[in-house]
């Protein structure tokens, strides 16, 4: 029985540290400081409310899911793209005898839009491909550069993915 009274009293204390003030004062050096106990001449933090976030694509599933809209307004709604990376090949990875077939695959979130277009820089040559997954021909031993983008229907960009390096080694029989 005692230790439950030990037990109950320590989550008791750690919940009441978790809901502690903060204080915050700058010192002569100018370096700010916080504390949960007060100093002289320190103010007392207060927040608000606490920061949250709607994930854009939640935000846009609403938006266009929401029975009072008018259908022409969901034609203006844009998508938000979270994030672009070339899949495959990884960044700095070396490939071996693909005889000049390199497939890659494309990783978006969320997922290409319709009306939206997929264009790849491979070895700073542009060109557009369909889809997230595709097959690139004539690449040949060396190091390559592949860095891939979305654009909406005007041709406008929405996200680009960072450049990836990556190496194809072609054996040879002598």
């Amino acid at each position: 029985m005692e230790i439950r009274t030990i037990l109950v009293s320590l989550a008791l204390l750690a919940a009441g540290l978790a809901v502690a003030d903060t204080w915050m004062w700058t010192d002569e050096e100018g370096v700010v400081h916080y504390s949960d106990r007060p100093h002289p001449g320190a103010e007392l933090v207060v927040l608000d409310e606490p920061n949250s976030s709607q994930s854009l694509s939640n935000r846009s599933r609403s938006t266009s899911s929401n029975a009072d809209t008018d259908p022409a307004d969901d034609s203006g709604a844009t998508v938000r793209y979270e994030s672009l990376e070339v899949a495959s090949p990884g960044a700095e990875e070396t490939l071996w005898n693909i005889e000049g077939v390199l497939n890659v695959s494309l990783s978006l979130s969320p997922a290409l839009q319709p009306g939206h277009q997929v264009r790849i820089y491979f070895d700073g040559t542009p060109q557009m491909v369909a889809g997230t997954s595709f097959q690139l021909q004539d690449v040949y031993r060396g190091v390559h550069n592949l860095q891939a983008e979305v654009l909406d229907e005007t041709g406008g960009m929405m996200i680009r993915s960072r450049a990836n390096r990556f190496y194809v080694q072609q054996s040879s029989v002598r």
